[in-house]
């Protein structure tokens, strides 16, 4: 399929240019050409400021059946922890599909074009196996697909409910047992057309320091993503130090976990040695800051860790909130507040953040830039709602994260095709209804 996309604003990764023709043939951009006044004939017009599409790179699909319904009440991260294993606990092959379906269109609204799956809900109430072991997995990437956005599935290791401790009655749909076990299984799942496969270790809490350098070899192997939630919670660093006597930075770099295709997702609680370490291997960080607040966790040191060599990507985690837009602005807003001064990320890198970077986390370096060879993934933001009106578009980057939201979004495409049109979904026709559908089922079975 060949297309011609007239931009009438485009971000080229540190300025705007307006009047942008974008050549697009078999989902990849072939040419890129500025200075082009008015559309060529034929062409699809984008008005507004056009940006590469947004990667999610940490996204728990049902976690977004939570929104709004757990938040009666005092409590910490594990007391919400229960409320997301009864959620857990509901689902089907079938149920997982019509959530996730519903979950990534709407990611699609906001502009959201690649999604890292942290998938550990692998097998039926009680850990018993589908008869496709994969069934779980494979109802997210069917999902992905129908939403008509990439996906990353990081199949997750979970095979802990703590530090020597046997899994618990909800943690048996999650665990394969041991980590070969979980590698076979995973040995399974195939790449395809807008499908990588990667790996996770669910957390140094779920999987014991024996295993991890099964997965870590999992994925060297197969030059796969390695994600892992690291030091989200203190109780984690104090239990990984009273069982191992390490931090658990420290138990993942001497496993062979850490380097430069593995994200810590979260990061907050380290030492000034963990930064250091984790920046110094190369290893990513994913800050998901809307769900990092929405559970009391604390705010991360993200600056510290990208001056020591940490590459910094964005994910919505449990989906308090589905906006890569808030994500970026919030990582520098909640460093504001920590330090009291300003200006710790430009408006550039923090898009980045949102966008090529969290692709390369996820295993898409080519995507997340508006060049030529890049995929053909992008999305369109108005410059005339009541929130971007006024704004300048020669500062992009800076309308997009201080002034934007996901809701202005207005089109979006991937590997070339319109995914949303005029803020309407392609593929689903009506994504709140989906949602609404999708959640009752699952709240109600």
């Amino acid at each position: 399929m060949q297309v011609t996309y007239w931009l009438e604003h485009a971000w080229l990764d540190t300025y705007v240019e307006p009047g942008v023709r974008l050549d697009v043939a078999d989902g990849r951009i072939t040419a890129v050409r500025t200075g082009v006044e008015a559309p060529p004939p034929g062409a699809e017009v984008l008005r507004g400021l056009t940006l590469p599409g947004l990667a999610n790179a940490h996204s728990h699909a049902f976690h977004r059946a939570l929104r709004s319904t757990v938040q009666v009440g005092s409590g910490t991260f594990w007391t919400w922890r229960e409320f997301m294993y009864r959620a857990a606990g509901r689902l089907t092959p079938d149920s997982y599909f019509d959530l996730a379906r519903a979950v990534y269109a709407e990611m699609a609204l906001a502009g959201i074009t690649a999604v890292g799956e942290f998938h550990y809900v692998h097998h039926a109430p009680g850990g018993a196996r589908y008869d496709d072991p994969n069934a779980m997995g494979e109802a997210l990437v069917a999902a992905a697909a129908e939403a008509g956005i990439r996906i990353t599935l990081l199949d997750t290791a979970y095979l802990s409910s703590g530090f020597g401790a046997a899994p618990d009655q909800h943690q048996l749909r999650f665990s394969d047992g041991t980590a070969e076990a979980w590698a076979e299984r995973v040995s399974q799942l195939k790449e395809r057309d807008g499908v990588r496969i990667g790996a996770a270790v669910h957390s140094v809490r779920a999987v014991p320091a024996a295993e991890l350098a099964t997965v870590a070899d999992w994925a060297r192997a197969r030059r796969a993503p390695l994600h892992v939630h690291l030091s989200e919670q203190t109780a984690e660093n104090e239990q990984c130090l009273a069982a191992h006597g390490v931090t658990p930075a420290r138990l993942l770099a001497d496993h062979g976990v850490l380097g430069p295709r593995t994200t810590g997702v979260h990061n907050t609680h380290l030492s000034d040695e963990d930064v250091a370490l984790i920046g110094g291997t190369g290893t990513g960080t994913c800050m998901c800051p809307t769900t990092e607040r929405d559970l009391a966790d604390g705010i991360g040191p993200a600056v510290a860790l990208q001056r020591a060599g940490s590459p910094l990507s964005l994910g919505s985690d449990s989906h308090a909130v589905i906006d890569l837009f808030e994500e970026a602005r919030a990582m520098e807003l909640d460093e504001r507040l920590r330090s009291r001064t300003r200006g710790h990320w430009t408006a550039a890198a923090l898009l980045r953040a949102a966008s090529a970077d969290g692709h390369a986390a996820l295993g898409w370096q080519e995507a997340g830039t508006l060049e030529a060879g890049a995929l053909a993934d992008f999305a369109t933001i108005t410059l005339s709602s009541v929130r971007t009106a006024g704004a300048e578009p020669r500062l992009g980057a800076e309308v997009a994260v201080f002034a934007a939201t996901g809701a202005d979004v207005t089109d979006v495409v991937v590997g070339g095709r319109r995914v949303v049109r005029s803020g309407a979904h392609t593929a689903v026709a009506d994504v709140p209804g989906a949602l609404r559908a999708s959640i009752a089922a699952l709240r109600h079975p």
